[in-house]
């Protein structure tokens, strides 16, 4: 969101810098009971940054230094840029443990082609809590570090006024039509799946402070990893991977059904779930995607042989979680850039599907599908897929995303009414 200062825009590596400093203290958990109310008012919505899930996570705000970068290799510079400026940060860290000292928060371009720039985040100020762990991070470029500050509650963000929503780059007739010739095109023989997506326009009457949708997130889809970056706002289910202390893990989501409300009728939906050949195919494509890109990183590997079903508020999901040890320098970052995009966002074969993304779609993605999450200095972190979410263009208005996976037994009118599900969470905490 905000334009980056003539410090934040990437250049040669090598290029002289001041380094990081960096300290990490502990704080007693008490005094983060709610990370989101931490938050300060921000004068943008890119001010402030979120990764919170069941209480848990790293809220931090303002802004050390930013990278950005396009193209084939964004992933490739990104992690680069990393490594060099903590190899020369110096640091104080008192918890040692994942998530602390230096620290950046990430979200990336769905696609090499993509106008939109990948981002790296340095705060100024994180907060993070882990069971009974709570910390507070501090990072300036000075020669000593900056000066505590008591955690106090913020006060509350502002309500945005009355949201209308409105159909963005293609209506939904027109996205069904796009459905049906992906079908066309499946049982054609040209590809076995291919995700797409719609953009719906949100615009409110007034400024939409993002905390106001981070707290409504977290309070009705808690299960989820509700985040901010750089003004992309959401609260994703699917973890694309975490990597901690050589330990991977990857949650896998694809089979998709819409939740009624009533436990007995939803209980009898889970089951027809988790029989449905053509959901299945679906999450089968997927947890393939993402085993055979791990695989290349670890000693060893365990895929479960059938998915359970993931009760979310609003949907259910068929998933999988795949876990592995990795047996080379990888980071969270370059296991995230191997994994992605995953069938679970694009298709199979994934250089097919993506052609078909780009043609039937008629929109850039822009960070919407691509990675999301933190790194700390060691490489551990969490990304997770930007689903379920929105990208500020205005200070009032945000485009919001949802993308169903098509597969030859798709019908355009289910997949249309799928998209509306996955939707709900963010027109809900906007109020519509």
């Amino acid at each position: 969101m905000t334009s980056p200062s003539p410090d934040d825009v990437p250049g040669p590596l090598g290029l002289s810098r001041p380094a990081l400093v960096v300290r990490t203290i502990s704080v007693p958990a008490a005094q983060v009971d709610d990370l989101l109310g931490l938050l300060p008012p921000p004068a943008d919505a890119g001010d402030i940054v979120s990764w919170v899930r069941k209480g848990e996570g790293l809220v931090g705000w303002g802004t050390v230094t930013t990278f950005r970068s396009r193209g084939s290799d964004r992933f490739a510079r990104a992690q680069e840029w990393w490594r060099t400026i903590t190899a020369e940060a110096i640091v104080r860290d008192d918890v040692d443990e994942p998530g602390t000292g230096p620290i950046a928060f990430g979200s990336m371009a769905y696609s090499a082609d993509s106008q939109t720039e990948s981002v790296l985040v340095v705060p100024e100020v994180v907060v993070g809590r882990r069971g009974g762990l709570a910390w507070v991070t501090t990072t300036t470029t000075e020669a000593v570090p900056a000066a505590d500050e008591p955690l106090e509650p913020q006060p509350a963000p502002a309500d945005p006024g009355v949201v209308t929503f409105a159909d963005r780059d293609l209506t939904k007739q027109r996205w069904a039509d796009a459905v049906e010739e992906a079908v066309a095109r499946i049982n054609g023989g040209d590809l076995d799946k291919v995700v797409l997506a719609r953009s719906v326009q949100a615009t409110a009457e007034e400024r939409i402070d993002p905390r106001w949708l981070l707290t409504r997130l977290t309070q009705d889809y808690d299960t989820t990893w509700v985040f901010a970056v750089d003004g992309l706002v959401g609260a994703t289910p699917e973890m694309l991977v975490r990597l901690e202390r050589g330990l991977v893990t990857s949650r896998v989501l694809a089979g998709t059904i819409q939740r009624t409300g009533d436990d007995s009728h939803d209980l009898a939906l889970a089951g027809s779930l988790a029989r449905s050949s053509k959901d299945l195919e679906e999450h089968e494509y997927a947890v393939r995607s993402v085993a055979d890109a791990l695989t290349d990183h670890t000693s060893s590997i365990n895929v479960p042989d059938s998915p359970f079903v993931l009760h979310l508020n609003n949907v259910m999901h068929l998933a999988t979680d795949v876990a592995g040890v990795v047996d080379d320098s990888s980071t969270s970052l370059a296991l995230a850039a191997s994994l992605h995009p995953s069938a679970a966002v694009c298709g199979t074969p994934t250089t097919h599907a993506d052609r078909v993304i780009a043609e039937l779609e008629q929109m850039d993605r822009g960070r919407y599908a691509g990675p999301v999450g933190w790194m700390d200095a060691s490489g551990d972190g969490e990304w997770g897929i930007a689903l379920r979410c929105g990208s500020y263009d205005a200070p009032n208005s945000l485009r919001l995303y949802a993308g169903c996976g098509i597969v030859a037994g798709s019908r355009a009118q289910d997949e249309v009414a799928e998209s509306v599900a996955k939707l709900l969470p963010m027109r809900t905490a906007l109020g519509g």
